[in-house]
């Protein structure tokens, strides 16, 4: 995922903003599955890596916006408040209606779907939760740390047109 999304973007900053606080989401969802004693199975498997994709598309939204308020010149922190206003908001109630459909699952007498809803919530609340907070302020710190040369390639404008 590392080098696929380094190479969508050509920009390190990307691969490590998107893909850091994902891992962290993913070690939390393994760490909840502990709590639950659900074992990492070939039945759970599928489960993980489906909602760890939903948790690669929120990044994905939110950097993408971000990159292209940076390359329009504006700092992390402004760059970072347009991105919310503009997907923030889609990323946060995406999570949060597929969090309570899955919801419901937790109350199945089946004992492997019910724990399967618990698992997904979670991981759709986390990773959405990682996207909005962790990814912006990775942004944040590797930019006073390591501070940009050029601004990023803005990808294309609205409507598909590249420049």
């Amino acid at each position: 995922m590392i080098f696929l999304t380094y190479i969508t973007y050509w920009d390190w900053r990307a691969a490590v903003g998107c893909c850091l606080p994902l891992t962290y989401a993913t070690f939390f969802g393994y760490f909840f599955m502990l709590q639950l004693d659900i074992g990492l199975k070939v039945a759970t498997l599928p489960v993980i890596v489906l909602v760890v994709g939903v948790g690669v598309d929120y990044a994905y939204y939110i950097y993408n916006r971000m990159q292209y308020h940076l390359s329009r010149g504006m700092n992390t922190t402004r760059a970072y408040q347009a991105t919310i206003i503009e997907t923030g908001n889609g990323v946060f109630y995406t999570a949060l209606n597929f969090a309570i459909g899955v919801s419901t699952w937790s109350f199945s007498p089946l004992k492997f779907q019910a724990d399967m809803g618990l698992l997904m919530t979670f991981m759709f609340m986390t990773n959405m939760v990682m996207a909005l907070t962790a990814l912006p302020g990775l942004a944040v710190v590797i930019d006073k740390v390591l501070p940009r040369k050029h601004p990023p390639y803005p990808g294309p404008e609205p409507g598909g047109h590249w420049h």
